[in-house]
């Protein structure tokens, strides 16, 4: 604990401190934050010509805030936010500004929440805009599933090949990979006491495993159909699984057996998931249906018909009130169970919704993938809102298959069809990295040029370079730029969907991209020509 006066330096009460002036000359010292990058530089005593220590890889350590978090809890007044500056003596924090000095004040979003006894939280907090890492593993496969091990230590993966990859969750450094599976796996699911992990296949597979990845038993069951989502009771005795022969099935723990088959939904049953702390079910089906289950008795207790198209996924609040649920009608539903009623619908997404994923911490706030890899988060509640908070479009190139917060808070874990797993952060202080004006010039009067238009642009027989292999130059370019682009093959157009500003970027850069294509053919064209002639 003796180091513990640099991460939370005294000042003096009354206005803030000022950011702190660098001197070129010398190298910075580390900073408490959920960024450090995680370098080990020489003391100041060591001469210049001294061979430079090697640089490690950038991480995204939370023990520090945790530090930060736990010595000012002692500190705070209950009628205080965590960032305001107390009156009196006592140790003072400053309010986050817009500058990288004051990296070294942001705790955790728990210690955000237990400061706030006397205000409200700060859902902005969680909103994650910052792409930290991006990992691939070799001869990579979609990612179908993943889950944060027990403590958020690693992130465990789960690929179309049947096969475990291991990540480390502080440096994403890759650790471990295994066959799980003979097939593709569907869902995994850790148990509330954190000793077992439940995987399921598309051949009708359920397999039990320690907390150390070793195989402890294996269940066949749905007549061999895929099984999409297991889920366990809050006592940890049961769990309940669903697949695609339309059936819902309870399981004992213990005895490895199948207890319960509940049945009546009409088509597969895409999701289920048990109540956090009493004996509902709910799940959702291709049938468009959101049924409820008693598990004991074996019947149906409600059924919603708020969707037009499958149901993807369903997901319980902490509280135990609100029930999420998305579906291929591109939209995402919150109900309050305590009087069947639907409290709103949120649009968002221009393509189906596949993940949905409560923030551990907030219990008004979560994310949600959809099929073209966006990525969205909410704010919902009484103080929320029914429009998106911030999105990130073309997060990943295609489908989000499944997205995993970390118990702390602080990261995003999100798996694609596009073969990537990755990780998203809180931006630093002075970042604007994934927020909507980030990259755009101000205009003419000091505003953003906002209005969408559309407009087209001639290809001519270069309609297969703009596309690419398998769609990666279009889809590069609208993730790049932020906007829609669609190519008429027919007509031999590019179409383009954006604000003026977007639609010149997009037009230079397929310009660019042409003229380099017809210089190569022409270079190409000239050195034939002269061979030729020889």
């Amino acid at each position: 604990m003796s180091n513990l006066a640099a991460y939370c330096p005294p000042v003096n009460s009354g206005a803030p401190p000022p950011p702190t002036s660098t001197n070129n000359n010398k190298r910075p010292p580390p900073t408490s934050s959920s960024f450090s990058a995680n370098n080990n530089y020489p003391n100041e005593a060591e001469e210049d010509d001294e061979q430079p220590t090697e640089l490690k890889r950038r991480c995204i350590d939370y023990h520090t805030p945790a530090v930060l978090d736990l010595t000012s809890r002692l500190y705070r007044k209950s009628n205080r936010r965590s960032h305001a500056l107390p009156g009196g003596s006592g140790l003072a924090y400053p309010y986050l500004q817009c500058h990288t000095n004051y990296i070294k004040w942001m705790g955790l979003p728990l210690g955000e929440v237990g400061s706030s006894r006397g205000g409200d939280p700060i859902p902005s907090t969680a909103f994650l805009t910052h792409l930290a890492h991006v990992t691939r593993a070799k001869n990579s496969s979609p990612v179908m599933c993943l889950s944060w091990t027990p403590g958020g230590r690693r992130l465990l993966t789960g690929n179309q090949e049947g096969e475990f990859t291991l990540w480390d969750g502080i440096n994403f450094s890759f650790e471990l990979i295994m066959s799980a599976h003979d097939t593709s796996f569907r869902c995994m699911a850790w148990s509330h006491n954190q000793n077992y992990l439940l995987t399921s296949d598309g051949a009708g597979n359920i397999k039990y495993w320690s907390p150390s990845i070793a195989p402890v038993q294996s269940i066949d069951s749905h007549d061999g159909q895929a099984i999409h989502a297991l889920s366990f009771s809050p006592a940890d005795t049961k769990f309940v699984s669903c697949g695609d022969d339309a059936t819902v099935r309870i399981w004992d723990w213990a005895g490895r057996r199948e207890e319960r088959v509940l049945e009546g939904h009409g088509w597969d049953v895409k999701c289920v998931q048990w109540h956090p702390r009493s004996s509902v079910i709910c799940s959702g089906s291709k049938d468009n249906l959101v049924k409820l289950w008693d598990p004991r008795q074996g019947g149906c207790l409600s059924t919603l018909y708020g969707h037009k198209n499958t149901v993807t996924k369903v997901a319980w609040n902490d509280n135990g009130n609100w029930l999420l649920t998305a579906s291929r009608d591109q939209l995402i539903k919150l109900y309050d169970i305590r009087k069947m009623k639907e409290l709103c619908t949120l649009k968002g997404h221009h393509k189906e919704v596949t993940s949905v994923a409560w923030h551990p911490i907030y219990e008004t706030v979560f994310a949600s993938g959809g099929m073209d890899g966006t990525l969205i988060y909410w704010n919902v509640g009484p103080k929320g809102s029914e429009e998106p908070a911030v999105k990130i479009p073309f997060a990943h190139d295609m489908a989000i298959w499944d997205m995993k917060w970390h118990p702390a808070g602080h990261l995003l874990a999100t798996g694609s069809n596009d073969r990537q797993t990755k990780f998203f952060a809180r931006n630093r202080p002075g970042m604007k990295q994934g927020l909507d004006d980030d990259g755009l010039e101000v205009a003419d009067g000091g505003a953003y040029d906002n209005e969408i238009i559309q407009a087209e642009m001639e290809l001519g027989n270069h309609v297969g370079i703009v596309i690419g292999r398998r769609g990666a130059t279009i889809i590069a370019m609208q993730r790049q730029t932020k906007t829609k682009m669609h190519v008429d093959q027919i007509r031999r157009v590019l179409q383009i969907e954006g604000t003026a500003r977007q639609i010149e970027t997009v037009k230079k850069r397929v310009g660019a991209l042409l003229d380099r294509v017809s210089s190569d053919n022409e270079d190409r064209g000239q050195m034939g020509g002269g061979f030729g002639g020889f």
